[in-house]
């Protein structure tokens, strides 16, 4: 991750840009401090597959072909 300061961000807009889409991520400074953040588009598929790694951390796989020990209520 870089960072750049706003006046050469605007001195130098297309470039950086073009860094940006190659993926690289930029802090934006301003007298020193960060006041943004220049990161990539993810593709459909990246976010697609960070939105599921996420459920994987907290979801609960259970075996859903086996007879359950509880009668069902359509089964009555």
């Amino acid at each position: 991750m870089g960072t750049i300061a706003v006046s050469e961000l605007r001195a130098n807009l297309r470039k950086v840009m073009r860094r940006v889409g190659r993926g690289e991520t930029l802090d934006i400074t301003s007298m020193g401090k960060v006041v943004a953040r220049l990161v990539p588009p993810e593709s459909k598929q990246q976010e697609a597959r960070r939105k599921l790694n996420e459920i994987a951390q907290t979801a609960l796989l259970h075996d859903v072909l086996s007879p359950l020990d509880e009668e069902w209520e359509a089964d009555k």
